[in-house]
């Protein structure tokens, strides 16, 4: 394995790839450290977990550097991801005994209550694109719930994956509590058909989601898939242009556009069109592209130069029947895997840019008429992961999350993002399953019915 630094193109190190021999004894030995550590108090978790966030918060500017390199991320995108782990740390650490204690049942038993129980060591498969906060977002949960994780990460973030090794170990965790595994994708139904794997988690495109599932369900493990997105956000006439534009802009950008739940297609009714279009393409042309150590820069290169080269396609096809663009749309010249802030119109369906995920920092304008032509166009999509409702009419615009759009979390007057504390995940082809909060916590243990007569 391979690490390469997206901007500069240079080889950053060589990482042998694990036998399948290292692995098996790598699961052998986190099966073992979760016979002990399925007994520790939920104190004592709590204590490790609060040691964890502080390793991130000390070393957040050396993780972020790591991230930086290994992925383009820019360096501040970096740093407030590293921020965000250490969040999560010390939201299970806080909470998860509430969410996993007892809980009692009236029956015509003497006693009936739930138990919520660890079930071992489950597999996470996550992406390069949050290189930390997706392995986070499992890993919290997992072990505070008294589960044990072993992580098969991207190719191209190896250092990332063991620099989170080695947090968990410098926390003070038993030391095969939580560990990396360094393989290929092809070797990941090998690990999920293992007995001692009991669950998996993965995080990354629909077709690894359904690889991944297929195999989990030929063995009978359950599985949590969090997968693409395209996500559409509704701009109603009376939403207010310039905070609508600037949000919607904002969510398109982060991360070079390298997120699920970034907000990818836009709705706008035809009164304020012009308005919006005008304000929204003004803002994605002042964003700059270069070094994503410099504190200038403000999008960073996509993370390789064949996913900058698919998206181009998927823009050049869009065009050639008849996509119009309004910004961006061409390969710069120079170093690193950069794609400019790109913006099209005359988007319709059979094109790319209508039925594929557009993985970076490209965004689609519809013209509508109707709220109905606007529900349709929305909902008109395989995916279901995040949407957004920008309007001056709260209750309209919560009628329409509610009732309206088809997706697993909608914002109104604000654009996606994950939150410790609320359920997160998607319906069709974003997957199933959620992660974080309560219910998150709650879907890899065994919910178990205990009855006293």
């Amino acid at each position: 394995m391979q690490s390469i630094n997206p901007y500069s193109g240079e080889a950053i190190k060589n990482y042998p790839e694990y036998t399948s021999e290292e692995v098996n004894s790598i699961i052998i030995q986190v099966d073992s450290a979760f016979q002990q550590w399925k007994l520790t108090t939920f104190e004592h978790r709590s204590n490790l977990m609060k040691n964890l966030q502080s390793q991130l918060l000390e070393k957040k500017e050396e993780l972020a550097r790591t991230m930086v390199s290994e992925m383009g991320k820019v360096l501040r995108e970096a740093v407030g991801e590293i921020e965000k782990c250490a969040l999560v740390c010390s939201f299970y650490a806080n909470n998860a005994q509430s969410f996993l204690i007892n809980e009692p049942i009236k029956t015509e038993a003497a006693e009936s209550y739930i138990s919520y129980q660890p079930i071992g060591t489950v597999l996470a498969v996550m992406p390069w694109n949050f290189p930390f906060w997706q392995v986070f977002r499992f890993l919290a949960p997992a072990l505070m719930a008294g589960n044990t994780g072993v992580l098969k990460h991207a190719a191209n973030v190896p250092g990332c994956a063991l620099a989170i090794e080695q947090l968990v170990r410098e926390a003070g965790f038993p030391e095969n509590v939580f560990r990396t595994l360094l393989i290929s994708s092809s070797k990941v139904k090998q690990v999920i058909e293992n007995p001692l794997i009991k669950a998996v988690t993965l995080t990354g495109s629909t077709p690894a989601g359904k690889a991944v599932a297929s195999a989990a369900g030929s063995v009978l493990k359950k599985s949590v898939l969090e997968l693409g997105g395209s996500d559409p956000y509704l701009i109603l006439e009376d939403a207010d242009i310039e905070t609508a534009a600037r949000l919607c802009v904002t969510s398109r950008l982060l991360n070079a556009g390298q997120s699920c739940i970034g907000a990818k297609r836009f709705i706008i009714a035809d009164k304020i069109y012009d308005a919006f279009e005008s304000e929204f393409v003004r803002l994605m042309s002042n964003a700059t592209f270069g070094d994503p150590l410099n504190s200038q820069t403000t999008i960073g290169p996509l993370a390789r130069p064949d996913l900058r080269d698919e998206l181009h396609q998927q823009v050049v096809k869009s065009c050639e029947m008849g996509a119009k663009v309004l910004l961006g749309g061409f390969i710069p010249e120079g170093k690193g895997a950069f794609y400019p802030p790109t913006v099209l119109s005359n988007v319709v369906p059979g094109m790319s840019a209508y039925n594929e995920e557009l993985f970076g920092p490209v965004a689609v304008l519809f013209r509508v008429t109707t709220e109905e032509e606007a529900i349709r166009i929305a909902n008109d999509t395989l995916f279901g992961l995040g949407a957004g409702v920008f309007t001056g009419d709260i209750a309209k615009g919560k009628q329409l999350a509610e009732k309206g759009l088809k997706a697993g979390c909608v914002f109104v007057n604000d654009f996606v993002k994950s939150d410790p504390r609320l359920p997160f995940g998607g319906i069709k082809e974003s997957g199933y399953g959620r992660e974080l909060s309560a219910v998150g916590i709650r879907e890899f243990v065994n919910i178990k019915t205990i009855v006293v007569k």
